[in-house]
């Protein structure tokens, strides 16, 4: 069992910038693919982005696409998501994701982390 704990949330201005990070502990931890989902107030859990264990490929949720970028060291078993041109609707609580399956972290059925805030006022 991976253990994920995230970090870097907090209270932006549209527009701005913040870069999440997760944490992620277990034997073989550096095996996993990562990503991360987002639940938005009174709204369903989406997928926001993927990478897969190697870090060789992502895939992006097309609303995050050309502003969400997900990158991993897995010297440090850390995966992260630079969010830049921040908008209000990316405000949502933030789960990292970690499977051997891509297809489960896009369906949300992945070991999810305890989660953090991120807020973007307009």
């Amino acid at each position: 069992q991976v253990r994920l704990v995230e970090s870097g949330g907090g209270l932006v201005q549209a527009g701005g910038s913040l870069r999440l990070s997760c944490a992620a502990s277990g034997r073989t931890s550096s095996t996993y693919h990562m990503g991360w989902l987002r639940q938005p107030p009174g709204k369903e859990r989406e997928f926001v982005a993927y990478i897969t264990d190697s870090g060789g490929s992502t895939g992006y949720a097309d609303s995050v696409k050309g502003r969400f970028t997900i990158s991993r060291d897995n010297a440090k078993n850390t995966v992260y998501l630079q969010m830049n041109s921040l908008k209000p609707e990316d405000t949502a609580v933030y789960y990292c994701a970690a499977d051997w399956s891509v297809t489960r972290i896009r369906a949300g059925g992945a070991s999810l982390g305890q989660g953090t805030q991120v807020t973007v006022s307009s």
